[in-house]
C-alpha cells in the first residue's frame, strides 16, 4: 500500500472522527493524526481520551475508547467489521471500505452518546474502586 492510499483513507476516518469533535476537545490535529479528549477530566484530573486516527507504517488504525470502556456498545456491529479490530478499541484498516467506514460512523456516535451521558459516572465508579 502506498502513503497515497492510507492518506485517502486516514482522511476518511478523520471524518468520521470530526463529526464527534464539536462535542469534545481537539488535542492534536497533525498530518496522520487526530486525538481526541473529553472537554472535562476524570475523577483523578486525568484528561479523558476519546478516540481518533492515525496512520501507521501497514494500516490506518481507528481509536474508540468507549467501546473498551463498555464493551456493549459493540453488540450488533458487523463481523466484518469485529474482523477489523485490533486489541478492545482499534480498529485497523488498509483499504478505503465506504460501508464499514459508515457502520464505524454510526458506533462512533452510539460511543459519543454513552461517553457523554455515562461514561464520566463509569470513570468515577472504576476510579475509586466501585465498579467492577
Amino acid at each position: 500500500m502506498s502513503e497515497i492510499d492510507f492518506e485517502a483513507i486516514y482522511q476518511e476516518l478523520r471524518t468520521i472522527a470530526l463529526k464527534a469533535a464539536n462535542n469534545l476537545v481537539i488535542k492534536h490535529d497533525e498530518p496522520g493524526l487526530l486525538y481526541l479528549v473529553s472537554p472535562v477530566s476524570d475523577a483523578r484530573g486525568q484528561e479523558l481520551y476519546f478516540g481518533g486516527t492515525q496512520i501507521k507504517k501497514n494500516y490506518v488504525s481507528y481509536h474508540l475508547m468507549a467501546v473498551y470502556m463498555n464493551p456493549v456498545l459493540l453488540d450488533g456491529i458487523s463481523e466484518k467489521l469485529k474482523k477489523r479490530m485490533q486489541g478492545k478499541s482499534c480498529f485497523n484498516f488498509k483499504k478505503t471500505d465506504m460501508e464499514l467506514f459508515a457502520e464505524l460512523d454510526q458506533l462512533t456516535q452510539k460511543s459519543l452518546s454513552w461517553f457523554k451521558n455515562e461514561g464520566p459516572t463509569f470513570l468515577y465508579q472504576h476510579a475509586y474502586g466501585k465498579g467492577n
